[in-house]
């Protein structure tokens, strides 16, 4: 049996600020942005990864939360405690580089090599949540 990765969500608050961020600065392509019900997804990808999906979701994306849950999911995020990704690179210098310059991230951890084999950097998304980034260290 295959089992792939096919979509993973990240929590946004502002989704025209995330995509400054993950369109405009990693350059990865809007796929479909849907409203519903004063919510909004926008699915993005690698063009090198065409089943492979990255969605930008409210915090609490389910339109019969409570107030008391909607307020507690925005502060988990102002907070940068919910997860996000990590995404491959080939260049970790140049993509930190690309994202520094964009203006649109918080760097958390310049490039550094790690003792586990990769070499990798982190930033804070407009939302707060932490992204690294990571490059297998050759031999």
């Amino acid at each position: 049996m295959d089992i792939t990765l096919s979509q993973c969500f990240i929590a946004v608050d502002d989704h025209d600020k995330a995509l400054a961020f993950y369109r405009d600065a990693l350059g990865l392509e809007v796929r479909n942005d849907v409203g519903f019900e004063n919510m909004r997804w926008v699915t993005l990808g690698a063009p090198s990864q065409p089943d492979v999906s990255v969605v930008l979701e409210p915090p609490l994306a389910d339109p019969n939360a409570s107030p008391a849950d909607q307020r507690a999911m925005a502060e988990l995020l102002a907070k940068g405690l919910l997860r996000a990704v990590i995404f491959a690179t080939e260049d970790v210098d140049a993509t930190f580089e690309r994202i520094r310059s964009s203006g649109t991230g918080e760097v958390l951890q310049e490039p550094t090599d790690q003792h586990y084999g990769v070499r990798d950097c982190a930033f804070r998304d407009p939302a707060g949540n932490m992204v690294r980034f990571q490059q297998q260290r050759k031999g």
